[in-house]
């Protein structure tokens, strides 16, 4: 169906100031009060348009995102997916199981050439991804079922790379999944088969790096599991053992990089006519290590390689849909079209988006289904503040204060009917666990909403504030049975790094308003509800396939 602009809706001319839309990433209603660095935060400004506008709560993970189960949590990017393109399209994990219950992964092109490709040369079929169930950027299930499926297929040596979690899952988990797989691997591991973990590490120290912010972790990784260049260990299990006992109190994320060896020398480097398949599923973590193997000597400026092994490459799905990377991959990401950027610049509403690097790419390329560039380069401005290259917790405020003197000069410019902004902190900081880091990063935050409370005030535009997932609202383990906090054995709690299942605020400031659309926001929506919502208040009526609006026009 082609994109043609929005009709106005004759009874409603909107407002002489613009939409200004505010995703607070990580911020949720949470079912706990031990644990909840939201409501632990001194929030009045948040508070303050939560009562003197409409309000509501919105679903954020699971079916309501496009996920497998309601069991699983949301997250930034298929967040901002259903956010900007104003419907739930199936997502990456669930597109990924389907594809290997149905087989149809396997009888693909792509499979055929990477396990081809070593059976042929008698040569090793790598795997590189993160070690976990979380199921956000990856499954521990996927990878298990590619290499039986490898092994019904003749490939005699498989080497993993195992990123380790601590993200997604428990903070302190890696064991539970690492020394399981390690048997796993040992138990397909006869007749001449050889399967084992290869090299590792944390995922916020190697490989795992995304916009361009800190690639000196995928030269870490690089020289991890390419060159074999990391301390050696005789089995992950040993490594990340070793490294607790070293460095007490170290999370999983950041724990940093081995090799496993024999003899002195690395058991897993990638060689050429191998094949690599970056097993992560989710895309803004895959792009730069896919760099990395895909760009041609001469044209690689991150760092030295010091050598690129001519490999069959392939990710497990398409991380760019525009630039086609990679050039192999095994699994069709979901086609998302018709967005409500698209809508927008069609109909000829000006707009801004803008966060920090660390959260550029979720309103632009992400809230664009996936899809770099813009759609209209003269209607459409594109921002972005550059994060900080330090741990989170130690800048808990990030850019939300830089960010914000750019959303108010933009708003007193009058350039812009639609503003749209991200403040990463409560995702960024809630990751790194710190409870305290986290309420500082919400009180950060809170001024800069008060700040742009105003402007809008005065400019006699429209608030909006919501969330993409939860994540600052949890940020301790709880039992599921009692709901009772989990300890450790210094009696403190037990962090949660991981997002919650929480809902998220749906908030409409309208200081302005005079009663054109019903004072109730409507009930048991999610968030890809916003995206008509947005359209409405600009005056225009949705597409008639989008997820219902959170307001009734009178």
């Amino acid at each position: 169906m082609a994109v043609e602009a929005l009709k106005k809706i004759p009874s409603w001319k909107g407002r002489k100031g613009p939409v200004v839309f505010v995703i607070m990433d990580g911020v949720g209603y949470g079912k706990y009060k031990e644990g909840d660095a939201v409501a632990a935060s001194r929030m009045k400004n948040l508070d303050s348009i939560h009562n003197a506008g409409l309000s509501t709560q919105l679903k954020a993970h699971g079916k309501a995102v496009g996920l497998p189960s309601d069991a699983d949590m949301g997250n930034s990017e298929v967040g901002h997916n259903a956010i900007g393109c104003g419907r739930v399209f199936a997502q990456g994990a669930k597109l990924v199981s389907n594809s290997i219950d149905s087989g149809a992964m396997f009888e693909g092109k792509t499979w055929k050439t990477v396990t081809s490709n070593v059976t042929g040369k008698n040569s090793t079929l790598h795997f590189i991804g993160l070690l976990s169930d979380g199921n956000v950027h990856s499954h521990i299930d996927h990878l298990k079922a590619m290499i039986e499926r490898a092994k019904k297929d003749g490939v005699k040596k498989i080497r993993v790379h195992a990123l380790i979690d601590g993200r997604d899952v428990g903070e302190t988990s890696a064991l539970e999944y690492i020394t399981p797989f390690e048997k796993f691997l040992a138990d397909l591991s006869s007749d001449g088969y050889d399967y084992r973990i290869a090299s590792g590490g944390g995922r916020m120290w190697i490989t795992m790096d995304r916009y361009n912010a800190d690639w000196s972790m995928v030269e870490r990784g690089w020289h991890c599991h390419v060159l074999g260049e990391s301390r050696q260990f005789a089995s992950a299990t040993e490594a990340v053992e070793t490294y607790r006992k070293e460095n007490p109190g170290m999370i999983d994320q950041d724990l940093k990089d081995f090799c496993i060896a024999e003899n002195g020398k690395a058991i897993g480097t990638i060689e050429d006519g191998d094949s690599v398949i970056y097993f992560n599923f989710r895309g803004d973590r895959a792009l730069e290590m896919t760099a990395a193997f895909e760009t041609p000597e001469g044209q690689f400026d991150r760092f030295d390689r010091v050598r690129l092994p001519k490999v069959e490459y392939a990710g497990m799905m398409e991380y760019d849909g525009d630039l086609h990377i990679p050039a192999q991959y095994l699994v069709q990401p979901p086609a998302i079209d018709r967005t409500s950027g698209e809508y927008l610049a069609k109909t000829g509403i000006r707009t801004l988006a803008i966060s920090e690097t660390q959260k550029y790419g979720h309103v632009t390329y992400f809230y664009n289904g996936n899809k770099l560039g813009k759609f209209d380069d003269e209607l459409e401005t594109y921002v972005e503040v550059p994060s900080d290259v330090v741990p989170f917790e130690q800048r808990p405020w990030m850019k939300c204060a830089e960010i914000t003197d750019k959303v108010i000069e933009a708003i007193e410019s009058g350039k812009y009917d639609h503003i749209r902004l991200n403040f990463p902190n409560g995702d960024m900081v809630g990751h790194t666990g710190v409870f305290n880091a986290v309420v500082c990063s919400m009180e950060a935050m809170d001024l800069q909403i008060g700040r742009i409370r105003k402007a809008v005030e005065a400019a006699g535009g429209i608030l909006l504030l919501t969330a993409d997932h939860g994540n600052s609202d949890d940020m301790y383990e709880h039992d599921k049975k009692t709901g009772e906090v989990k300890h450790k054995d210094d009696c403190s709690p037990k962090a949660k790094t991981s997002h919650s299942l929480n809902p998220v605020p749906g908030i409409i400031y309208d200081p302005a308003g005079k009663g054109e659309y019903e004072s109730k926001l409507n009930e048991g929506l999610g968030i890809s509800s916003w995206a008509a919502t947005i359209m409405n208040l600009l005056g225009y009526e949705a597409p008639s396939d989008y997820d219902k609006s959170l307001i009734n026009i009178k």
